[in-house]
């Protein structure tokens, strides 16, 4: 995004963080926030926020490890901040899905134009018990969420019924891709 703080940016009048935060927290018990600058704007959102342990950017991992490492539940839900329509159901359905696998991991997949699942693994339900999993894997410089989540039983879940959403997942990485799905949600 050309250097600017990806969270505060806004869609539709409000910062991408907080339409992330409106979508989850009915979906869980309590939030956290992980972020590395404009700590001060993100506090004033209510939750607490946790600043990266690994100092190399090593991204979204390192804010699995933090997340882990101060979640008071046995499971951790992730969802990044630049995809502002995900499924209003996404927790629920990780749930059951690590439940009726046994898994470690729930990961989501969505269609993309030609209907190919797309694994989106920033979107995951994970076990706090794998805490030390990541450890290891961080510490020995592995920075690829499906590296290691291969690592631990996965399951992925197809959001692709008849009622999804196929953009519910179409992330903005640019201000141009903001602008898109700005205009595109008009």
């Amino acid at each position: 995004m050309g250097g600017v703080d990806k969270g505060l940016q806004l869609f539709n009048g409000k910062p991408l963080i907080a339409h992330a935060m409106q979508r989850l927290q009915p979906q869980v018990g309590a939030m956290l926030i992980n972020a590395n600058r404009n700590l001060e704007v993100y506090e004033a959102l209510g939750a607490p926020v946790l600043t990266d342990g690994l100092a190399d950017f090593a991204g979204p991992l390192a804010g699995f490890l933090v997340g882990l490492a101060h979640c008071q539940t046995p499971y951790l839900a992730t969802v990044p901040c630049d995809t502002p329509g995900y499924p209003l159901d996404l927790i629920v359905r990780l749930a059951a899905a690590l439940e009726r696998e046994h898994a470690d991991i729930a990961m989501a997949s969505s269609p993309d134009e030609t209907g190919t699942l797309c694994h989106q693994p920033v979107f995951c339900l994970l076990k706090r018990e794998l805490l030390p999993s990541l450890q290891v894997f961080t510490e020995a410089g592995g920075r690829k969420i499906g590296a290691w989540a291969a690592q631990h039983k996965l399951v992925r879940v197809p959001f692709n019924l008849a009622h999804d959403d196929i953009a519910a997942f179409y992330n903005a990485n640019t201000l141009a891709d903001l602008a898109q799905l700005e205009a595109a949600s008009s």
